[in-house]
């Protein structure tokens, strides 16, 4: 785990939040820096930096709120679509070093694209997806 981060003091009540949901492991609140209109982030409770530092039951109970609050979310601001995100380590944009899921209402006129809008395509031969392919399986 992490040391203290911004979230778990929000959890402790020491910087107030617009809190949504909270059970004994996970806490949801809208994000104070809002991209659209109901965005809330989805945290566990304890400060695990990266997705893949989270125990898997823990992991489960967290997603199992993202899925619960997703149609919540949108319901609540009139929202026909939403985008469900992780940035995993400071590279893919993470500012906050405790994982965290994002739900982020997404309306007609937003001017967001989906996330493929992103990047641009790699441009990988079949020996080279193979390689990768490979490469994970063996890392599992």
């Amino acid at each position: 785990m992490s040391e203290e981060t911004l979230f778990t003091r929000i959890v402790d009540g020491e910087i107030p939040s617009y809190s949504v949901y909270e059970d004994d492991t996970t806490y949801a609140f809208l994000d104070a820096n809002p991209l659209t209109p109901g965005h809330t982030l989805v945290i566990p409770k304890e400060p695990y930096e990266r997705f893949q530092d989270v125990p898997a039951d823990l992991a489960a109970d967290v997603f199992a709120v993202v899925h619960a609050l997703t149609p919540a979310v949108e319901a609540a601001v009139d929202a026909p679509a939403s985008t469900i995100a992780i940035n995993n380590g400071e590279t893919a944009g993470q500012e906050v070093a405790h994982v965290h899921w994002h739900i982020i209402p997404r309306f007609e006129d937003d001017g967001t694209g989906p996330v493929h809008a992103l990047f641009e395509y790699a441009d990988l031969d079949e020996d080279r997806m193979a390689s990768i392919a490979a490469a994970i399986r063996e890392n599992e």
